[in-house]
């Protein structure tokens, strides 16, 4: 399983005398420096990075030349992930709008939360152009491009992935590619993760219910009033586990969507979306642009990104951000990190677990503590039924600080002595006060210990102490 069947000489040369000392020493040339399975923008990202350090880069995607950065999603991201990452911001054709904060809605609409600050301001992008920006940056920087190509599985000889197995799009032939190291973007359908999880004991399951199957449109509306705030609307009985959105694209367009949880029974999100959010006023007389379904991963990341030449990025490591699904910015972080790390690798000789096993730490340490905070958060709301989250938006028992706070990472205090007035607020619902302060203790918990990333030997006994408080979160009452 996972064996390549036509190694050439010297590939197979270099193999055998990679196994000494457990170690992949390069001896001798392969087919590429780096294969990055997917051109989003994580792995484009990625591919631009170790082509900037002067590696042999082949970028591999399903879709057209063309088409490469177009996707059903949000079309969202902070303006903090290129300020952060030395990333140049979208600009001209790719900006579709500038963002300011949220609008946070109740199930009854009777409250608004208006989420603002740092950490919140960003652009609505148009996709595909933002997409094609960064591929042709990647391009220009020397990668190759194998366009309309589809991965299939790692190549896998002892322990080691050492390049891919691919057909061009509608084609039987396959094709083997080898490489030094193999980067998988390749989204939600996650070429290399089941082997990757099978290395580490299979013990990590991708659950469908830290899945969200979404529906969205882009859609030609009248004047929209205040396009700088993203809305959000939360109604366990229209999107359960989710949320539907409004998210302004400039006065006249808009990109709408509704997402569910993958719980067991889950309805149809198109149905919903047709059948609730085409019925709202502003999108009366409005035209559909295009429209299309997806899935995302709404938990925390992978306990681990690496294995022996392997690095994964964006979806295919879950990501995404657990609470709005938006994976743009994480995905960028992540390219970014796995070619700083993979170039040390390379430059070092060595491309083993081990010698790669920085960008779990330092992806870890960049995002995916708040991450993994944000989880406890999404396992808390989608207990929450529309009764909780209108009296608890009514009576400000979550608060614009509380959500601005979690969104940021940061540590949250919320005590049932916190305040007087809190707690009077709340006096009918002290299970969800409560709840809601245990919530708060389990999400600065998880982050501390995510900023804890252990070495390789402790691995397991750490991912038991996450799973844990995941135990304890999924178990809460409210």
């Amino acid at each position: 399983m996972w064996q390549p069947s036509n190694f050439s000489y010297a590939h197979h040369f270099y193999i055998k005398s990679a196994r000494l000392g457990q170690k992949r020493v390069l001896n001798v040339s392969t087919g590429y420096d780096v294969i990055v399975i997917g051109a989003g923008s994580g792995g484009s990202v990625a591919a631009y990075n170790f082509a900037k350090k002067g590696f042999k880069v082949l970028l591999i995607d399903r879709s057209s030349r063309d088409r490469i950065g177009e996707k059903a999603c949000g079309e969202a991201v902070g303006k903090h992930h290129f300020e952060n990452l030395g990333i140049r911001p979208p600009a001209g054709d790719e900006v579709a709008g500038q963002v300011l904060g949220i609008d946070i809605f109740s199930p009854d609409l009777a409250t608004v939360l208006r989420v603002k600050g740092e950490g919140l301001e960003g652009y609505t992008l148009n996709r595909l152009v933002f997409g094609q920006r960064l591929l042709n940056d990647a391009v220009g920087m020397g990668c190759e491009l194998l366009d309309q190509t589809v991965v299939t599985e790692p190549m896998v000889h002892n322990d080691s992935v050492v390049g891919v197995r691919c057909r061009r799009t509608g084609k039987t032939k396959m094709q083997e590619i080898s490489s030094r190291i193999v980067v998988d973007s390749s989204g939600v359908s996650a070429v290399t993760r089941g082997w990757l999880l099978s290395v580490q004991g299979a013990r990590e399951r991708i659950l469908d219910e830290d899945m969200e199957i979404c529906y969205v449109e882009i859609r030609r509306t009248k004047h929209i009033e205040d396009p700088s705030y993203l809305q959000i609307y939360l109604d366990q009985s229209i999107s359960p586990g989710g949320y539907h959105w409004f998210f302004p694209k400039g006065r006249n367009i808009v990109n709408v969507g509704l997402g569910v949880q993958m719980s067991k029974g889950f309805p149809n999100p198109r149905a919903n979306f047709e059948k609730y959010v085409l019925s709202r006023d502003i999108l009366k007389d409005s035209t559909k642009m295009r429209g299309a379904g997806g899935l995302v991963p709404t938990r925390r990341p992978l306990c681990s990104l690496v294995a022996n030449g392997l690095l994964l990025v964006g979806d295919s490591a879950c990501m995404p951000n657990p609470i709005h699904g938006g994976g743009i910015g994480p995905s960028m972080i992540a390219g970014k990190l796995a070619a700083e790390v993979g170039s040390r690798a390379l430059e070092s000789n060595s491309v083993c677990s081990e010698d790669l096993w920085d960008y779990n730490a330092e992806y870890m340490h960049a995002y995916g503590a708040k991450a993994a905070g944000l989880d406890i958060f999404r396992i808390f709301l989608q207990k929450c039924t529309n009764e909780h989250l209108n009296y608890g938006l009514a009576n400000r028992l979550i608060q614009e600080e509380d959500i601005l706070k979690a969104s940021m990472g940061e540590e949250l205090r919320l005590s049932i002595g916190e305040t007087a007035q809190r707690v009077f607020r709340g006096i009918s619902h002290l299970s969800f006060l409560r709840a809601l302060r245990k919530m708060a203790c389990e999400m600065n918990r998880i982050r501390a210990l995510y900023r804890a990333y252990p070495q390789p030997r402790e691995l397991s006994s750490w991912a038991d102490d996450v799973d844990n408080i995941i135990s304890r979160a999924k178990s809460m009452k409210l």
